[in-house]
């Protein structure tokens, strides 16, 4: 009988002490929401992890996905994850006018290193005048070795028809086609006191691969006073042509020039890594331990915080983006005291950045009009465990660029979100456009004509145009044309 008493005992407490075990454990919670797409929880992943602001969007908070079934309904309640990551924005269009989403991560990666299908020319629209129906599109630029340029297409040729559309102020945006077919064409004409004059021309273009070297235009210009002045067109902030940068230096350096003029008025930005190669070929009197620039990521990522310096080598990388494993040495100017810069509110980002982080060591002057005004940069954030590029789900090609850190100069200066003002304000008219380095260009006229102190001659050029009004550029248009960016290891 005893033996039955102290079995039921050992039960009891057995049972006892399993319950007891049992209410100090919390259940795992039932998950009954399965998610609809695996992408949408990347993006909401990725944002929380490396969005600038991650803290000031509410959606990004870090618990949101501790309710796996409430996250996963939040998560259902988007069919494209394109849509997704634009709610999570903040401040989209105003505070956020940067991050974009990525369909394709090879088209991505091949446009930074300037290999993309393009008909190889950028363009403007202009009302003839300020009242006037008519519009005409200017040619900006031409790629070398391009449709537009075998087309002998040229910087400042003037169109009038589109597609077989004449151009109104009512029905422009038949452009939008240079952006999504493969096939356009358009019908020339000279602009005659104000008044468009058909020159019987028709151009057709395919589209097709170009590779544009961004070091566009350069020169060494001999003023009346004897001065030699580099002058240089840059307009991409490309990792794959360093070389090609750095030799432009190299020359200015032989001719022993006395000044610099960069244009910057076509460059939206790119590389940061390339926006301190080309400061440190500038501004040759400082070390490898002076601050061109700094980079504050978000709290969840301040480890990564860290500073551009003046380099005395720079990677070479080959067509592909890959690095060579060789350096070069960078050819520096050791004589300049100022930099004078050609501006449009088409230069942003790292171009931006070369005003900001050289103003603390020599006098930067701009001329032209405001810059975009973009103190904020991005690295890809691809669907991997550590968003790398290393081990990426193979399921999709979808990334992201959002924005990920702020730039601050060496005095931490950092307030350009309005752009940067030109010290000397001059318009770039569509009736006034010639080729790049043409002497009596205007923006390089009236830059010259600062450099001489002939500021009286300079603000006569103000007057001397046809009022064209321009409404549309196709640079503003163009996916990552206003970038910095931060490279993969």
């Amino acid at each position: 009988m005893k033996k039955y008493i102290v079995l039921a005992v050992l039960f009891l407490g057995l049972f006892v002490q399993n319950s007891c075990s049992d209410d100090a454990i919390d259940p795992e919670p039932i998950v009954s929401v399965d998610i609809n797409n695996e992408i949408n929880d990347f993006v909401w992943k990725g944002l929380n992890s490396e969005y600038y602001w991650q803290n000031n969007v509410p959606d990004l908070d870090n618990s949101k996905d501790n309710d796996k079934n409430s996250y996963f309904t939040y998560l259902n309640g988007y069919s494209d994850p394109e849509e997704l990551f634009k709610s999570l924005l903040y401040k989209k269009g105003i505070e956020d006018r940067f991050s974009w989403f990525i369909d394709d991560y090879d088209v991505h990666n091949a446009s930074f290193r300037g290999v993309s299908d393009s008909f190889g020319f950028d363009f403007g629209l202009a009302k003839t005048c300020t009242d006037c129906n008519e519009v005409i599109g200017y040619i900006t630029y031409v790629v070398p070795n391009s449709p537009a340029s075998d087309a002998g297409l040229k910087r400042g040729d003037i169109f009038y028809i589109f597609n077989g559309t004449e151009l109104t102020a009512t029905n422009y945006t038949v452009v939008n086609a240079f952006f999504t077919d493969t096939h356009i064409s358009m019908e020339f004409a000279t602009l005659e006191n104000g008044v468009i004059v058909p020159k019987n021309k028709e151009v057709s273009l395919d589209i097709r691969e170009v590779v544009e070297n961004p070091v566009h235009y350069s020169d060494i210009i001999t003023d009346e006073q004897g001065t030699k002045i580099g002058y240089l067109v840059y307009n991409r902030f490309r990792y794959t042509f360093h070389e090609e940068l750095n030799s432009i230096f190299e020359e200015f350096k032989s001719q022993n020039i006395q000044e610099l003029i960069l244009d910057f008025r076509y460059n939206g930005g790119g590389t940061g890594i390339t926006a301190a190669y080309l400061a440190s070929m500038i501004y040759g009197r400082a070390n490898t331990n002076s601050v061109f620039a700094k980079l504050v990521y978000n709290s969840k990522n301040s480890n990564e915080n860290s500073t551009y310096p003046f380099f005395d080598t720079a990677y070479i990388y080959n067509k592909d983006g890959d690095y060579t494993g060789q350096d070069l040495i960078i050819s520096k100017l050791s004589s300049l005291s100022k930099l004078y810069v050609i501006t449009t509110d088409q230069t942003a980002s790292a171009s931006e950045l070369i005003i900001n982080g050289l103003s603390p060591y020599m006098q930067v002057i701009t001329i032209g009009t405001t810059t975009y005004g973009k103190n904020v940069g991005s690295h890809t954030v691809y669907d991997s465990p550590d968003f790398s590029s290393k081990n990426i789900n193979p399921n999709h090609k979808n990334a992201m660029q959002p924005i990920t850190f702020k730039v601050f100069n060496k005095l931490d200066q950092s307030d350009y979100t309005q752009g940067f003002p030109p010290d000397h304000e001059v318009i770039e008219y569509a009736s006034q456009i010639k080729p790049f380095g043409d002497l009596n260009e205007p923006l390089l006229m009236a830059t010259l004509n600062i450099i001489s102190g002939n500021v009286a001659k300079m603000e006569d050029l103000k007057d001397f145009h046809i009022n064209t009004e321009k409404i549309f550029s196709s640079i503003d248009k163009k996916p990552f044309s206003k970038e910095m960016y931060i490279l993969p290891e």
